[in-house]
């Protein structure tokens, strides 16, 4: 099973904002119960093009219309991207980033805690990974 995260760089550092992460890191789950561990798979570029992936905001709100075409299409670049995902780990999401995952069948788990630790996020929420 395949899980993704938002992260700021090849440091793995959380990022909370999903919709506008530079880079989501892509996990491997394997085990079970006590035994469940994560092995990084890769790390992809979020493939939206009309964000600066160098300056990403992670407070961004969009102030767009969320019903505009162009927009939409572009969050759902990210869906296609993380197709082979079970599920992604986030701490925030609008509705059409929410929608991206949520229609090529991945599953969002919402991370409220103030780690910024990859490793951690993922021991966190495992149980949620089902």
């Amino acid at each position: 099973m395949k899980i993704a995260i938002p992260v700021k760089d090849e440091n793995l550092t959380f990022f909370s904002n999903a919709g506008h992460t530079p880079k989501f890191a892509i996990y491997d789950l394997t085990g079970s119960g006590m035994f469940r561990s994560f092995k990084l798979d890769s790390v992809i570029t979020n493939p939206r093009t009309d964000i600066d992936h160098d300056h990403a905001e992670e407070d961004h709100e969009c102030n767009h219309k969320h019903d505009d075409a162009q927009h939409i299409a572009q969050h759902n670049k990210m869906g296609e991207a993380l197709v082979e995902c079970s599920y992604v780990v986030v701490r925030k999401a609008c509705k059409n980033t929410a929608n991206s995952f949520t229609s090529q069948g991945i599953k969002l788990v919402k991370y409220n805690g103030d780690s910024t630790d990859v490793n951690a996020i993922l021991k966190e929420t495992s149980i949620s990974f089902k």
